[in-house]
């Protein structure tokens, strides 16, 4: 199969088989990751991989309501790590700053989300199934402080790698002329950008499961392993904030705006806490 075809057929994976992964397999996985662009080839990346019974349920249970965290056979910390580097320019008796450059940061998160994008393809051509789970950043200082992670490292993104045991179907997706843009950005009008996200999502569906299928696929995944709480919390909440379209459902229930914004001065004071400063 291509690469190409990989990706085209790539699906979040959330429930797996109860089998590991060999060390051999883990190790490609790993050399993918260090092999990915990087500004100017600094690498400034770390990666932990949690195997262990206890590491993989401290996860489970610090993400909650997402059971394949724990059930994942292998998971990945991608983390930022100016440590190592600093150290080096120590060493080398020069001074490096990335802790104080946002630009040093941007682009650091850049080559970490490479790294892990390498790990997912290759997983992929393996038979292997992943899932990023991003909910990792809204507890920073805990997983700094649980893997004995150092001053100047952030840990920015969970990857959960297993087996599949079921793979979704066709996740619904904008058409490719909607992102594409020749020579100039073409503005898209209000109907146009209505129109593609209708496209995208078809009618807006009053039976909740079925539109989670489309739009909600963790609830549903969810489900499967640890009962119907989730998916019928989701209905209620639901029927209670009076959702009728695609973007109140994403803006109103999935990324609440105010908890999106609130989330901000957590993430600085949790940035600050492990020695960055972008003031």
């Amino acid at each position: 199969m291509s690469v190409y075809d990989l990706m085209i057929k790539r699906r979040s994976v959330r429930v797996y088989k109860d089998q590991g992964i060999q060390q051999d397999l883990i190790d490609k996985l790993l050399d993918a990751a260090n092999n990915c662009p990087s500004g100017g080839n600094i690498q400034p990346l770390s990666i932990i991989t949690i195997q262990s019974t206890e590491g993989r349920e401290y996860l489970g249970k610090m993400i909650g309501s997402q059971p394949w965290v724990k059930n994942a056979p292998l998971s990945m910390i991608f983390c930022i790590d100016f440590n190592r580097i600093k150290k080096w320019a120590t060493i080398s008796n020069v001074d490096f700053q990335g802790e104080n450059a946002l630009s040093h940061f941007l682009i650091a998160y850049a080559d970490l989300m490479c790294a892990a994008q390498n790990v997912t393809m290759t997983a992929e051509s393996f038979g292997l199934g992943s899932v990023y789970v991003g909910s990792i950043q809204g507890i920073i200082d805990e997983i700094r402080d649980h893997f004995s992670i150092p001053k100047l490292v952030l840990p920015m993104m969970l990857l959960c790698i297993g087996y599949p045991e079921s793979i979704p179907n066709t996740i619904p997706k904008l058409e490719r002329k909607v992102i594409t843009h020749k020579e100039k950005y073409n503005n898209l009008t209000n109907l146009e950008i209505e129109q593609a996200y209708n496209d995208k999502y078809g009618i807006f569906d009053e039976d909740p499961e079925q539109y989670f299928l489309k739009a909600y696929i963790e609830v549903i995944e969810s489900s499967k392993q640890q009962g119907d709480r989730w998916l019928k919390l989701a209905k209620k909440r639901v029927k209670r904030l009076n959702i009728k379209n695609h973007a109140q459902f994403l803006f109103k229930l999935r990324y609440p705006t105010e908890a999106m914004v609130s989330m901000n001065q957590d993430l600085i004071k949790s940035f600050k806490n492990a020695g960055f400063n972008f003031n």
